[in-house]
């Protein structure tokens, strides 16, 4: 079962890394750490899209921030811990809109790398670094940095 996860995440991560703007960067981030409050709270940026059950950029920026704080958190040698980082960031994914979905697939990626137990492959790095700078802009108009 997790193979085919596996499989199913690298080629929808593949798509997801073509997308990603390749000059641009954000300059360095000095904030502190987000908590390790897993449960994102509800931001006035969440828009309308927010009665559909669509997380707003404010409260998508936040949710990763938290997803990265809970995927490290994880001990190496709980599986279940990474499987459950990886369906958060799905369903993060899935409520997400926009370029902002990438963060959260990028997440799910390192966690299935992790959850596999292996240390996290080059593409799935390389796709969590994308995704930070592809979004960088748009969460820090929010005054959220994103912390990775």
């Amino acid at each position: 079962m997790r193979k085919l996860i596996a499989a199913l995440a690298m080629a929808g991560l593949a798509g997801l890394t073509a997308c990603a703007p390749a000059s641009e960067a954000p300059a360095p981030a000095s904030t502190a750490p987000a908590s390790g409050n897993s449960v994102a709270k509800p931001s006035k940026s969440a828009s309308a899209g927010a009665s559909t059950g669509a997380l707003g950029v404010k409260e998508s920026c936040e949710r990763f921030n938290s997803l990265v704080v809970d995927l490290r958190a994880v001990k190496a040698e709980d599986s279940d811990g990474y499987d459950d980082i990886y369906f958060r960031a799905q369903e993060a994914k899935d409520a997400a809109t926009g370029d902002i979905k990438g963060l959260f697939a990028a997440v799910s990626m390192l966690a299935l790398d992790r959850s596999l137990g292996e240390t996290p492959s080059k593409q799935s790095q390389d796709a969590i670094r994308d995704a930070v700078f592809a979004n960088a802009g748009e969460c820090t108009a929010e005054d959220v940095t994103l912390t990775y």
